[in-house]
């Protein structure tokens, strides 16, 4: 059965599922995993170290799927340069970049005047419409039970997705709560023509810089084994509640500071956790859906699994 929608048609992809840019995890095994399995996988830019690694990536991407991918573009947190790693997606000429965490000027600009589609991740209506005004193709957006850094309004997906579709003419994708066909059925009903996962995509056999206890942990999670951090810094993120986090939330209800924080919010916190699952001394970016997580299959497993019941809820609905 077809399930084309004008994501798929934008992208040329077979299923309109987009794996998210995962920090530090989102590389050229899952990347192709996900775009050999119909979706659109992505390479995290902005974890590589410089150029170089992100031409390699690129190049190796294309060595495992003649399908089309995207390189994504973390701007906001890193705040470092990325001007440099942009002119190789460019020069790789990739089919498609998302564009997270920041303002989506100076990369929708770099890229205007190439054929390169254009994904920018969302978490307001009037960031959606903004993006839509800057050149963006589609946006992606993001509801507060997703993994990760989120808006600061605390917005639900199944109130924010409609919410943008009513406001823009391009093509949204439905982000935050979504792990299974079920999810993705429901992010088309309330408007969106596409969505995007990213903590289902970490527990998965190719996702293979993840270390088995962040997805262990994951597979044990409930509704409740996430939590929310850096809110006192205004850039809110959701990760796996573990004491790393709790600490982290004490120092944020004292009240003291990005000084205070730093060491425990880094890019190496995390990696400490994630490549070598050490959860006393750092933490993982997961979504609320953990709790419907259960299983740790291959990329082609779960997005068949996915369309499999995505397709029995449409027979159900004729």
């Amino acid at each position: 059965m077809s399930w084309q929608t004008r994501v798929t048609d934008l992208l040329h992809i077979k299923y309109p599922i987009i794996q998210g840019g995962l920090a530090y995890l989102a590389y050229s095994d899952l990347a192709a995993a996900v775009s050999n399995a119909g979706g659109l996988g992505q390479i995290t830019a902005m974890s590589l170290d410089n150029p170089d690694q992100l031409r390699n990536e690129i190049k190796r991407v294309k060595t495992l799927t003649d399908k089309p991918f995207g390189v994504n573009f973390a701007i906001g947190q890193q705040r470092r340069p990325y001007e440099h790693m942009v002119e190789v997606a460019i020069e790789e000429k990739v089919p498609v970049i998302s564009v997270t965490g920041g303002n989506p000027k100076g990369v929708l600009d770099m890229v205007k005047d190439h054929p390169i589609k254009k994904l920018v991740l969302v978490a307001a209506r009037r960031q959606a419409e903004k993006a839509e005004e800057l050149g963006a193709d589609a946006v992606m957006v993001v509801g507060q039970e997703g993994g990760g850094h989120l808006g600061r309004g605390d917005i639900g997906t199944f109130v924010l997705t409609p919410q943008v579709v009513d406001h823009v003419s391009i093509p949204v994708i439905a982000s935050g709560g979504i792990v299974d066909g079920r999810g993705m059925m429901a992010a088309l009903a309330l408007g969106a023509e596409g969505i995007e996962m990213g903590t289902r995509f970490i527990a998965t056999k190719e996702c293979v810089d993840a270390h088995p206890s962040y997805k262990q942990a994951i597979l044990d999670a409930d509704e409740n084994a996430t939590v929310v951090i850096k809110r006192s810094l205004g850039t809110p993120a959701r990760a796996l509640k573990n004491p790393w986090t709790e600490q982290i939330l004490h120092i944020e209800k004292k009240e003291e500071g990005y000084e205070s924080l730093k060491g425990y919010i880094s890019g190496n916190a995390n990696k400490r956790y994630i490549y070598e699952g050490k959860e006393t001394e750092g933490f993982g970016w997961a979504g609320q859906a953990t709790a419907r997580i259960h299983d740790l299959p291959t990329v082609q497993e779960l997005i068949t699994a996915m369309m499999d019941e995505a397709e029995e809820i449409r027979q159900r609905w004729k």
